[in-house]
């Protein structure tokens, strides 16, 4: 062989053992692959559900991810329930009031429960108990409805229940005296751990996790919808029972002129 037969031939053994040249630039200029970026929005729902101080509505994580396809995040949303649910694990993800939060376990209650046992919470009574399941499965509905079903005045269980923000007005019922009518909140949804209405079991298995007998005028699978004899509450309905709170009258009595 030649002296240039062979230069070449090292030349090409040369070229064949060469990696070609990766610059920084041209890494950053490609962008993560999908699964990453699937992954980094999956973990930035997580955190906006954990560090949600209550249930993260679909249209506000929507806002807060207006930059990212919605398909996307609902996709990412699929994703970490599915991991929630595989992992085990103390915590897991739940739908609750229309919107995500991620909770401990309910097996775990009573290791959580030891953790806050110095914790003092104000107990609902067993009659705000009653009155909240009567105005749950029977809703919208009056204070003196709410009265005939359980035989007693409920005038200042109601206005606890408001102050607590378990029940609010949603109405005036078409009737002599439009007296007010009264419904179930988002934050009721929330402290039972409930996606909506349509979640409510049976009157009688939630009378019995409370601990305390079910009205008998309660016998609904659901509850009933506003109909067309009843108005909306304004916010001069609302600061009429706003103010009867506070002065511990009864709200009920409120009717026009």
């Amino acid at each position: 062989m030649s002296t240039d037969e062979r230069e070449s031939a090292d030349d090409a053994a040369a070229a064949a053992n060469t990696e070609p040249t990766v610059t920084v630039d041209a890494v950053l200029a490609s962008g993560p692959p999908d699964a990453v970026a699937s992954d980094q929005l999956v973990a930035i729902i997580e955190a906006l559900v954990f560090a949600s101080p209550e249930p993260l509505l679909p249209k506000v994580l929507f806002k807060l991810l207006d930059t990212e396809p919605r398909e996307d995040v609902d996709a990412a949303v699929e994703e970490l329930k599915r991991r929630y649910s595989e992992r085990g694990g103390g915590l897991h993800l739940v739908e609750v009031a229309g919107g995500l939060q991620i909770v401990t376990r309910p097996e775990l209650h009573e290791w959580v429960r030891r953790l806050f046992h110095e914790r003092t919470t104000q107990k609902l009574s067993v009659q705000a108990l009653e009155t909240l399941a009567v105005i749950a499965y029977k809703q919208p509905i009056t204070a003196a409805e709410i009265t005939e079903i359980r035989g007693v005045n409920t005038s200042g269980v109601i206005g606890t229940l408001l102050e607590r923000g378990l029940a609010k007005i949603s109405g005036r019922k078409q009737v002599v005296g439009r007296p007010f009518l009264y419904s179930t909140t988002r934050d009721f949804l929330d402290r039972f751990g409930l996606k909506d209405l349509n979640d409510l079991p049976k009157v009688e298995d939630m009378a019995a996790a409370l601990g305390f007998e079910p009205p008998s005028g309660v016998a609904v699978d659901a509850p009933l919808p506003l109909d067309a004899s009843e108005e909306t509450a304004t916010e001069e309905d609302q600061a009429v029972i706003a103010g009867s709170t506070s002065d511990e009258s009864d709200p009920t009595e409120h009717t026009d002129e």
